[in-house]
């Protein structure tokens, strides 16, 4: 999708919100006008009912009708809780399960708890095994039990497959809805097996060969059906050399491959080589997508996701555990100063030049783990080249020390007229900047080592090592050198 389209997308999603808001303010106006008027409570009540149904709640179903799952998605992720529950009750029953795939997390759970089992099971009926398994861990056991019994004997296995995968594994995007053909029809046979279909399965650009006992043996890309003759057999033309996933392969190294290749569509095979689901780009997008923004979280230190209306009390509590940690390491670097206490109160300079020691290191440490938690989830590193890779990064901490630490010494100079001060605020800078590096390089690799995410609070961590560490070497110095 080109620039100038997806402009013109996010336009049109903005267009339909704001069509949205103001037809349920107009609806809230007129209740409210309602309510006010001086006629009795039954006459009043038959009035509100009567206004209720008319031409603002038309407008406003009307609108949702025509809209995509995914557009609807957006909007009740953009409304307070309230106007989302009324814009969430004119919804089609029929769409339901198609939008509780598309919205957040956070925003599926508040709309789940106003769903009572009957509608969450028709909701989940809706869906393909792949999307229940993704509905699953936030639908109550007893709705997933009658569910699970509607399905057939294949759906059943089909969803046990998808749900016993981790989220963060290729099954877990696979797909079971895919077209398979042998290599021994020609191409004749295989183009009136298709026109059997009342539609294709979505982001079908090839077709799987199999054998009898559904091993895989290559793809045929729809081109290769097309302008070729229909006596040709399906053996003459597929590739076998072509990029196959594995169900226990990250979804990480999916996505590379998707993106490195161009891929629409790739196979998935068992570890005997069987042909079990598909990943389709669609599935490694929304993949790509959410662990952006878990990492974006994860640096902030927001244990969740969270709903941007939910509750003061609910979203204080995301936020708690890295506040308080925060919190721990501010206390410790108070203390730091408070070691040096003496060494202050003789030089006062050293109070107004600290800040800029700790600040300088804290976002250049940022930048630096930033780039390592990009090249960990592109699997650019490994132990042949992580030497090599710390080594650069300090040489770039110790050249910005020299220079930007030169300018700050350069800046205290000027309104201090003190050389010896100067020439602490350059070296306390490049301590801490080389300080900052190494602490940015280690977390993550630290963290991926123990297996958690090596985004997670880094950015709270790097605060607190650049602060504490920049506050001692800074006035650290100060008393060695200045005799305070």
């Amino acid at each position: 999708m080109t620039s100038e389209h997806e402009a013109r997308y996010t336009e049109n999603v903005q267009e339909h919100l704001q069509q949205v808001q103001h037809l349920l303010e107009k609806h809230a106006l007129v209740e409210v006008v309602a309510l006010h008027q001086e006629i009795p409570r039954a006459e009043r009540h038959d009035l509100v009912g009567r206004l209720l149904h008319k031409r603002h709640l038309a407008e406003l179903g009307n609108l949702l009708a025509s809209l995509h799952p995914a557009d609807i998605a957006y909007i009740l992720e953009a409304l307070p809780i309230n106007q989302r529950l009324q814009v969430w009750d004119l919804v089609k029953a029929d769409r339901d399960g198609e939008i509780l795939i598309e919205v957040s997390d956070a925003v599926r759970e508040s709309l789940i708890a106003t769903m009572s089992s009957d509608e969450l099971r028709e909701a989940a009926e809706q869906l393909d095994t792949n999307e229940i398994a993704d509905l699953a861990p936030d639908l109550p056991q007893a709705v997933m039990r009658d569910v699970f019994k509607s399905l057939s004997i294949e759906e059943r296995e089909q969803l046990r497959e998808a749900m016993s995968y981790p989220h963060d594994a290729v099954g877990a995007l696979m797909d079971f809805d895919m077209v398979t053909v042998r290599d021994d029809v020609t191409l004749e046979v295989v183009s009136r097996y298709l026109r059997r279909f009342d539609k294709l399965p979505d982001h079908t650009d090839q077709l799987f060969v199999v054998d009898r006992d559904d091993y895989f043996k290559g793809v045929l890309p729809l081109h290769r059906l097309l302008v070729n003759e229909p006596e040709m057999q399906v053996s003459d033309l597929i590739i076998t050399d072509t990029i196959k996933l594995h169900s226990d392969d990250k979804a990480e190294q999916a996505a590379q491959s998707f993106e490195r290749y161009d891929l629409v569509s790739a196979p998935v095979v068992d570890d005997e080589g069987k042909l079990v689901g598909r990943v389709t780009v669609n599935s490694v997008v929304d993949f790509i997508r959410s662990e952006s923004e878990s990492d974006m979280l994860n640096l902030a230190g927001l244990r969740e996701d969270e709903d941007i209306f939910a509750s003061v009390w609910k979203s204080a509590k995301n936020r708690w555990m890295w506040l308080a940690l925060n919190l721990c390491t501010a206390f410790f670097a108070s203390r730091v100063i408070g070691t040096f206490e003496n060494t202050i109160e003789k030089i006062a300079a050293l109070a107004a030049l600290m800040p800029i020691v700790a600040g300088i290191a804290g976002n250049s440490a940022n930048q630096t783990t930033t780039i390592i938690i990009r090249s960990l989830a592109l699997g650019l590193i490994n132990p042949a080249n992580a030497r090599r890779m710390i080594s650069k990064e300090l040489a770039i901490a110790m050249l910005n020390g020299l220079v930007w630490g030169g300018v700050a010494g350069a800046f205290a100079y000027v309104l201090y007229e003190s050389p010896l001060l100067s020439v602490i605020l350059t070296g306390a800078m490049l301590l801490n900047l080389l300080l900052g590096a190494l602490a940015g390089l280690l977390i993550p690799l630290a963290m991926q080592r123990m297996g958690r995410d090596p985004a997670i609070g880094s950015s709270v961590i790097l605060t607190a090592i650049t602060d504490s560490g920049g506050f001692f070497i800074f006035l650290g110095l100060a008393a060695l050198l200045m005799g305070a």
